[in-house]
């Protein structure tokens, strides 16, 4: 066996074979199960990983497919193998049949972030280098920049951020993490190395690559507000606050702590195609970032800059959503019919209980309104008795579609 051997030419034999026998009946051939980890991304089709670099082997001179148990299929293999031969590799979900979009979907990027290698220093304690690189890549994906920059720039201003935030100003480690997570895209010779010891430095330092996220990660918390909010809740709540950080000054710092962190970019004249989640598992997804925040919020005593964007902001998505584009107050007269300048309904997000006075910040008690009803439920005399009914009808709603997304 010498995986070495392959060359683009039988990785692309396999995948005409894949295409020609349909996946099911490739992976009962040659006795491979479905990736868990990586997919060959082949022309906007996803393959079998290792499947197809076993089935691959048997079309060098004089040899056999390899069989499942002949070699790992990890990214340091079969990852690296395809991208040392110029093909691009995604995550894959962890269970099912392969996703036939190179799209990326929330779950399956926050099942990615979830399964981050945790490394630590000498004194035990936990390394940040991972989290603290998503945090600034993230933040520059909402404020527009370059996905892949220059390694001067790469090291200068990633470095710095990993200095400001208690970590060695050394990109090199969580860039050649990330890169073998599938998260990071580098442009410079293979193999990169792992993620220790001295040769990261020394590989970067002499190769000095372009790299930045992965280019299906990048679309995502570039144009999704749902996905940026998830992203960052996620690096948060199982790296950051585990760690016991100033993560509000990390997230202010990255440019990750400002009232659109929530709001959607439409990806105009891209090509791009965001994938949409059910609203129902949206709405669970914001709700139950939401709460987190706020259990964290009386867990500390103390209110945070982040505390209250990422919670507000999370918590007003969920509710328009919700509202499916309509007033839900139950007895309103008629929406406007005109819309926004970006193409949405006019909507205001009430507390029913004033925020000020406080009511909580959370979906249950929360509704969208139209500007009509918003303005009886905050000036107009039947304002007590419409205020119940709002309360009744936004808690009947999130009962509704918790009970939905639980099916």
């Amino acid at each position: 066996m010498a995986l070495s051997d392959l060359t683009r030419r039988e990785i692309l034999l396999a995948a005409e074979e894949y295409d020609r026998l349909g996946r099911d009946a490739f992976l009962d051939t040659y006795g491979f199960a479905p990736a868990r980890s990586y997919l060959l991304l082949l022309n906007g089709r996803t393959y079998d990983s290792k499947a197809i670099v076993g089935v691959a082997h048997g079309y060098l001179s004089g040899q056999r497919p390899l069989e499942a148990n002949n070699f790992s299929g990890g990214a340091a293999t079969v990852g690296r193998l395809l991208r040392g031969l110029g093909f691009e590799v995604t995550a894959a979900p962890d269970k099912g049949p392969a996703d036939p979009s190179p799209s990326l979907t929330i779950s399956t990027l926050l099942d990615s972030l979830a399964r981050l290698r945790r490394y630590r220093s000498p004194t035990g304690r936990s390394a940040l280098y991972q989290p603290l690189t998503l945090a600034w890549a993230i933040g520059r994906a909402h404020r527009g920049l370059d996905r892949i920059t220059p390694w001067t720039e790469t090291e200068n201003a990633l470095g710095a951020f990993l200095e400001r935030h208690g970590e060695y100003p050394r990109p090199h480690y969580p860039l050649a993490a990330l890169y073998h997570a599938g998260l990071w895209e580098i442009d410079g010779p293979r193999p990169v190395p792992p993620a220790h010891g001295n040769a990261p430095v020394r590989w970067f330092t002499e190769h000095r690559p372009q790299s930045g996220l992965a280019s299906p990660f990048y679309n995502l918390v570039r144009y999704s507000g749902e996905a940026r909010v998830a992203a960052v809740e996620a690096i948060v709540d199982k790296y950051l606050a585990e760690a016991d950080t100033d993560w509000d000054a990390i997230l202010t710092d990255a440019g990750l702590a400002d009232a659109e962190i929530a709001d959607d970019q439409a990806p105009v004249a891209t090509g791009i195609t965001l994938p949409a989640s059910p609203m129902e598992e949206e709405y669970r997804r914001l709700c139950g970032i939401a709460d987190r925040m706020r259990e964290r919020e009386a867990k500390l005593r103390r209110a945070r800059v982040t505390f209250d964007l990422m919670r507000s902001q999370s918590a007003r998505r969920a509710v328009l959503r919700r509202s499916g584009g309509h007033c839900e107050n139950p007895g309103c007269a008629g929406d406007p019919q005109d819309i926004t300048d970006a193409g949405l309904p006019i909507l205001e997000v009430d507390h029913i209980h004033d925020l000020a006075l406080g009511g909580p910040d959370h979906p249950e008690q929360m509704i969208a309104l139209c500007p009509n009803c918003h303005a009886i439920k905050t000036r107009g005399r039947t304002r007590e008795k419409l205020r119940q009914e709002l309360l009744t009808a936004a808690q009947q709603r999130h009962d509704a579609l918790l009970a939905q997304s639980a099916r």
